[in-house]
């Protein structure tokens, strides 16, 4: 019998604290997988095969990819060489980018965030801008990190949501107000993927695979900031969790 509350994992970084490696989820992440989505969150250490993915995908209902300090590596998609100090993890790559795959193609729920947004995008095929305020046409999207963390996660500008997609179904709106705390973003999408939100300045920054079974949702802006005082994270979370929900069901 499924548990009354799904489990999604969540893959974590893996970061030098001292001489010693950690494997490290944000708690907003945690938070809110707890309180928006109704499950339970497990975390996932970024040891890549050595995991057994696919034993992994039979003991989770959903996956979370959350946002990191971290970039995706440019060899995976083929990108120019990161500016000297650019901060990577070959770990969490080698982790998630074949785990999306895999968890898309078993059915399984997915919600990507930020980094989570730009690697679901880099396993779909799709490129990324490295540096979206050089980008000829864009916005400065990155936040002001000398601010409060308050005012580095307020509203920063609008989204225009997609007419019949399902972020505008959640919202019921054609467009919501966001935060924004990203250096990169979509060049080119991957072609499974569908349109769910632009910026004002046409960056994508809202998307789902068109023929998965299950909810597979990335958004490039932050929804687990005070989740739960924002009525669409909540109902994204919700949604997300209510899939999974359905998932754990169905095993």
């Amino acid at each position: 019998m499924a548990s009354a509350r799904p489990v999604i994992g969540i893959p974590a970084d893996r970061r030098m604290v001292g001489p010693h490696p950690f494997h490290m989820v944000g708690e907003k992440y945690a938070r809110a997988v707890l309180e928006a989505a109704d499950a339970l969150p497990l975390l996932i250490p970024s040891l890549a095969e050595e995991l057994c993915l696919d034993d992994l995908l039979l003991r989770v209902d959903g996956i979370l990819f959350p946002g990191s300090p971290s970039n995706v590596e440019p060899h995976h998609y083929d990108g120019t060489p990161s500016v000297a100090g650019t901060l990577h993890d070959a770990a969490r790559d080698a982790t998630t980018l074949p785990l999306i795959r895999k968890a898309v193609q078993a059915g399984i729920p997915v919600l990507g965030v930020c980094r989570g947004f730009q690697e679901l995008n880099v396993a779909f095929g799709g490129t990324l801008h490295q540096r979206v305020h050089e980008v000829a046409g864009h916005l400065d999207h990155r936040d002001d990190e000398s601010l409060p963390l308050d005012v580095q996660y307020g509203p920063a500008h609008e989204v225009i949501l997609e007419p019949g997609g399902l972020l505008r179904s959640l919202a019921a709106t054609d467009r919501i107000h966001v935060n924004s705390l990203h250096w990169q973003g979509v060049a080119r999408l991957g072609p499974a993927l569908a349109i769910e939100a632009r910026a004002p300045d046409g960056l994508v920054e809202g998307f789902r695979v068109k023929d998965a079974a299950r909810f597979a949702v990335a958004v490039q802006w932050h929804p687990e900031w005070k989740v739960m005082s924002n009525p669409f994270s909540r109902a994204l979370f919700a949604a997300f969790g209510a899939a999974s929900r359905e998932r754990a069901q169905a095993k």
